[in-house]
């Protein structure tokens, strides 16, 4: 058996001790097959997730996430810290998740940011404290709300509020974006019509017209859409 990759069970999740030698594709190879062999073990679970030995980026663990619910029907309520009262924190979020009606992935700090996976429906509303990355799409009618900035992995197709508590420095990333409504602080943009485009959303599209990864932030008093490009977050 690898010793790569240790999964240890708690009474309200589960610890992920991992090698911090080999290449993280490898890596995630390997949390791939154990997950594949234990998985039936945790059937249904909601759980917290923690990780020891290695230090992993926040898109390393967004991988590790989709790695296990893709291979299991395991639902990760929220990733935290590892410390000597990790149990009870995990009790704690795991709590707080169901309280709120879906499952929210979510760090120690509530500076740090909160991961949610799955499609946000018509009339179904996602909330952080802090920031928040999505990965999935906001369809017309449902709205993503968060204190801090917003990375959508997918379609905003719905409305999005960054910088719920009036913060006008944060951003509103998606992969695809159409919105209904952006708020970024005390900012409101709303969709263009087709005969008109508002004033407070000034929007850049590539010279294909096609979509691309766009980021709105706050410039001027506007809200300003634009694509992606190298260099771009390095001003927020």
């Amino acid at each position: 058996m690898t010793k790569e990759v240790i999964v240890k069970r708690n009474k309200y999740g589960i610890k992920l001790i991992l090698d911090n030698q080999i290449p993280f594709p490898e890596l995630l190879q390997l949390i791939t097959v154990k997950f594949r062999e234990t998985g039936n073990f945790f059937k249904d679970a909601q759980m917290a997730l923690s990780f020891e030995g290695r230090l992993l980026t926040p898109e390393e663990q967004l991988q590790i996430i989709e790695t296990i619910t893709d291979n299991t029907s395991i639902r990760i309520a929220c990733i935290t810290d590892d410390d000597s009262a990790l149990e009870e924190r995990m009790r704690t979020q795991l709590e707080a998740a169901e309280y709120a009606g879906m499952p929210r992935a979510v760090t120690a700090e509530e500076a740090s940011t909160d991961f949610y996976k799955g499609n946000l429906r018509s009339g179904q509303v996602l909330e952080s404290c802090s920031n928040i990355t999505l990965i999935g799409d906001v369809n017309p009618g449902a709205k993503i709300i968060s204190h801090g900035s917003i990375v959508i992995l997918g379609s905003l197709k719905g409305n999005a509020c960054a910088g719920a508590g009036g913060a006008g420095s944060c951003f509103i990333f998606a992969l695809e974006m159409k919105p209904i409504q952006l708020q970024i602080g005390d900012l409101i943009a709303k969709s263009p019509d087709k005969d008109k485009t508002p004033r407070s959303l000034r929007k850049k599209e590539n010279a294909a017209g096609s979509y691309s990864p766009q980021l709105a932030t706050a410039k001027d008093g506007n809200i300003c859409i634009e694509p992606v490009t190298k260099g771009c977050f390095s001003n927020l």
